[in-house]
C-alpha cells in the first residue's frame, strides 16, 4: 500500500518495515556453525568500513542468516564522506534510485523522506541534499539493527594459510588499545580510495604543507576568507571545493583545468542498465577494459548545478588548457604557480586530482599487498590500451576476492574481498555507486553465504543426519488388516 500524501512519521514507516521483514521471514536464524580460534569468537564475515557499501552488505548478509560485524574508524554517524569531506550541496544521482534499499520499498530514501515531509515536498525535491543522505544512512543502520563498531582503526589484515583471517584493531574510543579479531572472510568496503589515497602531482611538494590541501582533506573553509585560492582540476570535486571557498568569502578562486574544455556528457550513465549490474563481471576481459577505459578517457563532467554554483560568483575564474608545471614560494609569501599560460599568484591551493591505488598509503594491508594480482600482471595486459588506473586495479575473482600474483605465495588471500571502487574493472560499478549498490551487496552476500555452506558441507551433512524433529508421531493412522487373497475373484 503506497504511503499517503501527508507525512506518517518515521515511527509508522518503521512499523511497516518490520511488517515487511516479518512477512519475508527476515532475518533468518544464524546457521553457520560457530567457531573459535584460541578461545576467541570467529566471525562469519568482518566488514571494514561502515559507509553505504558496508551497511548494504551487512544488511544483505544479516538477511541470509550470516553473522556479520562492521568496523569503522569514524565516530558514529560520520562514516563515509557525506558529513565530513564531501562538499556538494546535493547528491549527483537521481532522487528516484533505490540505492541500498535491497528491494525493500520501506527502506528507500523516498520512503524515509515522505514519511517525514510528505508527498508534495518529495515531488518538489530536485536532488537529495547531501546531509539528508547522511541522516538517511544513520537511520538505515539503526532501523536494521546492524552491528557496527565505531572508532575501530584497522592496523593489519593478515590472511592465514590455515584458519581465519586476522584483523588487528586499535580501539580509539579507549585510548587506542589493540585487539585481535578473527573472521572467516574479511570484506574491504573502504570507499573511493579503498586501496590507496589522495593523489597530488609531484610539484605540490614544493609548497609548504600548510598552504595546500586535497579535496579529500578536512580543510577549514572559513580560513580562506579574503584569500586567493587556486583549485587544480575541473571535475565534480573541483566545483564543490571552489564553491565552498567562494561561499566562505575567498577573494578570488582560479580553477586551473588541463583540458581545453569540460566534458559535456556523462558516458557512464549510458552503461547503467540492470544488464550491466548483473552482467559486467561476466564479460570477456577485453570488453571490461574497453568499457572502463572509454569512461576514463571521456571523463565524467561536473554536475550542472555544481558548475553553476561556482560560475554565479564574479570572482570565480575558469582557465582551460592550463596545466601547472611547477610551483614555488615567492619572497612576499605568496605561492607562484607556473602554468602553461604563465605564472599565477595564490595564497592557497586545493588539489582536486582524485585518488590512486597506492598500497604505500595503506600500511594495514602490507601483509598481503605485494602478493595481490593486478590487471597489469595478466599475460594479455600489453594488448590493452594504456591506462595506469586500470593496469593497477586488482584482478578480482567472482566473489570480489583478491587473487595471488604467484599461486601459493599468500595462502588465505582468497578470504579477503575488495568491495570498493578498485573493484570496478573486474565487476563494474556495483561496489560503491548508489545506482547499483544493492545489486553488488546482494551478489556478494549470496556468494559468501554459499561459500560458507560449502566449506562446512561435512558439518551440515552431519547436522542433517542428526536432525530428529518428528513430522509424524506414529499415531496418525491405524494399520489395516491385509485382505485374504481370493483366487476365484481374480
Amino acid at each position: 500500500m503506497p504511503l499517503p500524501a501527508a507525512p506518517i512519521g518515521l515511527q509508522a514507516l518503521e512499523a511497516r518495515l518490520r511488517q515487511d521483514l516479518q512477512w519475508l521471514g527476515l532475518p533468518p536464524a544464524p546457521w553457520v556453525p560457530a567457531r573459535t580460534e584460541a578461545g576467541d569468537e570467529v566471525l562469519d564475515v568482518a566488514i571494514v568500513g561502515g559507509g553505504m557499501a558496508g551497511l548494504a552488505l551487512a544488511a544483505s548478509l544479516k538477511h541470509l542468516g550470516v553473522r556479520t560485524r562492521v568496523f569503522d574508524r569514524a565516530p558514529e554517524g560520520f562514516e563515509g564522506p557525506w558529513a565530513t569531506t564531501a562538499r556538494m550541496e546535493t547528491l549527483r544521482s537521481p532522487k528516484e534510485l533505490s540505492g541500498p534499499a535491497l528491494g525493500l520499498p520501506a527502506l528507500t530514501f523516498r520512503a524515509w523522506f515522505e514519511a517525514q515531509f510528505g508527498l508534495a515536498q518529495w515531488q518538489a525535491l530536485d536532488k537529495i541534499p547531501r546531509l539528508q543522505w547522511a541522516d538517511y544512512l544513520r537511520w538505515y543502520r539503526r532501523v536494521l539493527d546492524l552491528d557496527v563498531r565505531n572508532r575501530q582503526r584497522v592496523l593489519a589484515v593478515r590472511p592465514q594459510a590455515t584458519g581465519p583471517v586476522q584483523l588487528e584493531l586499535a580501539d580509539d574510543s579507549c585510548g587506542g588499545a589493540t585487539c585481535l579479531v578473527h573472521a572467516r572472510h574479511v570484506v574491504l568496503a573502504t570507499g573511493r580510495d579503498g586501496l590507496g589515497g589522495p593523489w597530488v602531482p609531484d610539484w605540490a611538494h614544493a609548497l609548504p604543507r600548510e598552504r595546500w590541501a586535497h579535496s579529500a582533506d578536512d580543510w577549514d573553509a572559513a580560513a580562506l576568507a579574503g584569500r586567493r585560492v587556486a583549485v587544480i582540476g575541473g571535475g565534480a570535486s573541483a566545483m564543490d571545493a571552489a564553491a565552498t571557498a567562494l561561499e566562505a568569502g575567498a577573494a578570488r578562486v582560479d580553477l586551473l583545468v588541463r583540458r581545453a574544455d569540460l566534458p559535456r556528457v556523462n558516458k557512464s550513465k549510458g552503461a547503467g542498465s540492470p544488464g550491466a549490474a548483473h552482467g559486467f563481471w561476466l564479460l570477456p576481459d577485453h570488453w571490461k577494459w574497453r568499457f572502463r577505459h572509454y569512461i576514463n578517457v571521456q571523463q565524467v563532467p561536473p554536475p550542472h548545478n555544481s558548475t553553476l554554483r561556482v560560475s554565479r560568483h564574479a570572482n570565480a575564474q575558469f582557465h582551460f588548457g592550463t596545466p601547472v608545471a611547477s610551483a614555488s614560494l615567492r619572497g612576499d609569501g605568496a605561492l607562484r604557480l607556473d602554468t602553461a599560460k604563465g605564472p599565477l599568484a595564490a595564497d592557497f591551493v586545493i588539489f582536486c586530482t582524485g585518488f590512486r591505488l597506492d598500497w604505500s598509503q595503506r600500511p594495514e594491508f602490507a601483509a598481503f599487498a605485494p602478493q595481490v594480482r593486478l590487471w597489469q600482471d595478466r599475460e594479455q595486459a600489453e594488448a590493452f590500451e594504456d591506462d595506469a588506473e586500470l593496469r593497477e586495479s586488482p584482478d578480482l575473482g567472482p566473489l570480489f576476492e583478491f587473487r595471488e600474483k604467484v599461486p601459493g605465495a599468500c595462502p588465505g588471500l582468497e578470504r579477503v574481498h575488495c568491495f570498493c571502487y578498485p573493484a570496478a574493472l573486474s565487476h563494474g560499478a556495483v561496489a560503491g555507486d548508489i545506482p547499483q549498490i544493492s545489486d553488488g551487496a546482494r551478489r556478494l552476500a549470496q556468494g559468501l553465504a554459499g561459500r560458507l555452506f560449502a566449506e562446512d558441507a561435512a558439518l551440515h551433512f552431519a547436522a542433517m543426519e542428526g536432525y530428529s524433529e518428528l513430522e509424524l508421531e506414529g499415531d496418525e493412522w491405524t494399520p489395516a488388516a491385509f485382505p485374504a487373497y481370493d483366487d476365484e475373484a481374480s
